[in-house]
């Protein structure tokens, strides 16, 4: 129940935190934060170090790209900062942009944050327009970056076209088809013949296995191939109306009441072990997520994992970069995120972990890299993401549309996938997050 002392009682730790938070963290932006990993490449001595703050896995390091640039630029060094989880990673982000002191030279948005980011911080980053050709990016991923008054405050990195990654190995213990053009023909149009696929699964599922990895990574599938999401084309706040919201919250209660689910909150440690030790046979699987894959299965998962196309189009996620006013090397941050986020090094990334570049130019020379290829099957992973790109629905985003998302998932889903609370007060516990999170 959202009640005055619990909120005042949350008002007052985020107060102290902040605080905490300024005064802390803002002078040791190189510090990785809470779980991440810090990634130091090179001398920094008489170099100007340029620190990146990204969360999750963008394949800059993974791709060679630091060590590419500062073999071309020898009086940089550059340094990642990285956060595992964007509800973690976000919020700090903004204390540091709200001081003025402590951001990244570079600092990576998530897409569910970037109209945060433009309407509330757009001050806060410098405009990168003046210093791009705008027309390499997709249009629309452009248009989620820039201000009212015209200020593009991040470069598009990767974009989240969907499909499903699946364990073969576990589909075919089960007595399930494994050919991944034949499953997608099972389940197309329809997350509800997913769901069904996965009543099947569990009748002869391998032992210590269930077929999907949560009920939230679910209802992020199916959320995000629908036009209507958190908020209207006005702005208004329309979560608790919207049929978008309401399909996606059926499909996963479907899941989060049934016995098909590992019931693991995705990016925490548990979820990554559960890739390693193959409890489960299915996950959501935008693009980005190819690299995080092959990297927590290890070689242990090679050959066993494929692709196919998922129920519907979607797109979940994708990345921008920007760079802070506050950033004391602003001229080179600039420089170092224009080549970042340029066709040909967007291409490399996909090559390494198949992110989806949001530059257009580069689809035509998309190749995966062989051991991606051979990770997952031989898989068709250029055609199933760009067919999937082709018919991503335009979608709305809002100020709170990640706060909103997170107290569906992280709260109200999980109240019932793993408390055995009932649909009905699981939505109940998110409404009432939400409510605090819009204050109202």
């Amino acid at each position: 129940m959202r009640t005055t002392t619990r909120r005042s009682h949350r008002l007052l730790a985020l107060a102290a935190v902040a605080a905490l938070t300024t005064g802390v963290l803002a002078g040791c932006a190189g510090d990785s934060d809470d779980g991440g990993d810090s990634s130091d490449s090179g001398n920094a001595k008489g170099k100007t170090t340029l620190t990146i703050g990204t969360f999750g896995v963008f394949g800059y390091k993974q791709a060679g790209l630091y060590d590419e640039y500062m073999k071309s630029h020898p009086d940089i060094n550059i340094k990642e900062n990285v956060t595992t989880r964007t509800d973690v990673y976000w919020p700090k982000v903004l204390t540091r942009l709200q001081a003025g002191s402590g951001t990244d030279d570079i600092q990576a948005i998530e897409v569910g944050n970037i109209t945060e980011a433009v309407q509330t911080q757009g001050s806060k980053f410098v405009d990168l327009g003046k210093d791009v050709d705008k027309s390499q990016w997709l249009d629309w991923k452009n248009a989620q970056a820039t201000t009212a008054d015209g200020k593009l405050i991040g470069l598009g990195t990767d974009i989240g076209p969907m499909a499903i990654c699946y364990r073969k190995d576990l589909f075919q213990k089960a007595g399930l088809e494994t050919d991944r053009t034949k499953l997608a023909a099972q389940w197309k149009g329809d997350w509800n013949k997913y769901v069904d696929l996965g009543k099947q699964y569990m009748k002869k599922a391998p032992s210590g296995t269930k077929f999907v990895d949560s009920a939230s990574s679910v209802y992020n599938a199916v959320l995000n191939g629908e036009s209507e999401r958190y908020y209207d084309k006005s702005g208004e706040v329309v979560w608790d109306k919207s049929t978008g919201v309401k399909n996606a919250w059926d499909v996963a209660m479907s899941v989060a009441t049934s016995n098909m689910s590992a019931k693991l909150k995705q990016f925490d440690k548990p979820w990554d072990q559960g890739y390693a030790n193959g409890t489960f046979a299915t996950v959501a699987c935008p693009a980005w997520m190819i690299g995080y894959i092959q990297e927590k299965s290890g070689d242990a998962g090679k050959g066993k994992w494929d692709v196919a196309a998922a129920p519907t189009a979607g797109n979940w996620g994708g990345s921008f970069i920007g760079v802070p006013t506050a950033g004391k090397h602003q001229k080179e941050a600039i420089e170092l995120a224009k080549w970042l986020t340029a066709p040909e090094q967007q291409a490399k990334v996909f090559a390494k972990q198949a992110s989806f570049p949001s530059t257009p130019s580069a689809y035509s020379t998309l190749k995966p890299a062989a051991a991606t290829t051979e990770f997952f099957s031989d898989a068709p992973i250029t055609q199933i993401f760009s067919d999937s790109a082709k018919t991503i629905p335009a979608q709305i985003f809002g100020v709170k549309d990640q706060p909103i998302n997170t107290a569906l998932t992280d709260i109200g889903i999980l109240q019932v996938e793993q408390k055995g609370k009932s649909p009905e007060q699981g939505w109940d516990a998110a409404s009432n997050e939400i409510k605090d999170v819009l204050g109202q």
